[in-house]
């Protein structure tokens, strides 16, 4: 299956929402929250959907990067069960990843729950590095953070012949 991805807006928070709490079960955003974000001109965030059905969000990842801040945090990223597994997730990430330096970022932060391997693999395997542990960060389930850093690297600029 293929995705495209696109600019959430305001009208996508409901459908974000019904993937937000069927993924986090017990420490899911609230609608306002995700409602604030998603029109925050701060933040950016994206929706994945296939590409013959747009109302239908299979993932949503944002990020949290002010123009000119020297870093950028990744606020939240879900991919619906029938489309992990796949790159999905991957390429949201990456995505965020090239706005945050688009915004001046050189750093990227993230937090992940201790007990998700899953997610920490893909960020170990996108250049995260691990620096820190958020004591029961997830509540109520009281599940530490790992807080990681991705160190973007400068743009560099190649001479064409």
């Amino acid at each position: 299956m293929t995705w495209q991805l696109r600019h959430a807006t305001p009208a996508d928070v409901d459908a974000i929402m019904a993937l937000e709490t069927s993924t986090f079960d017990n420490d899911a955003w609230s609608p306002e929250m995700m409602a604030r974000d998603v029109a925050d001109p701060n933040c950016y965030y994206l929706v994945a959907f296939p590409p013959d059905q747009p109302e239908r969000i299979e993932a949503y990842a944002g990020l949290l990067a002010p123009r000119g801040a020297p870093e950028g945090d990744i606020q939240t990223i879900a991919v619906a069960p029938a489309a992990r597994g796949r790159g999905l997730g991957r390429t949201l990430m990456q995505a965020l990843i090239g706005e945050a330096r688009k915004r001046g970022a050189r750093e990227v932060f993230l937090e992940v729950r201790a007990d998700n391997p899953s997610a920490q693999r893909l960020y170990e395997r996108l250049g995260f590095d691990e620096v820190g542990v958020r004591r029961g960060y997830y509540q109520p389930d009281n599940v530490d953070a790992i807080v990681m850093r991705l160190v973007i690297p400068a743009p560099t600029m190649e001479a064409t012949a």
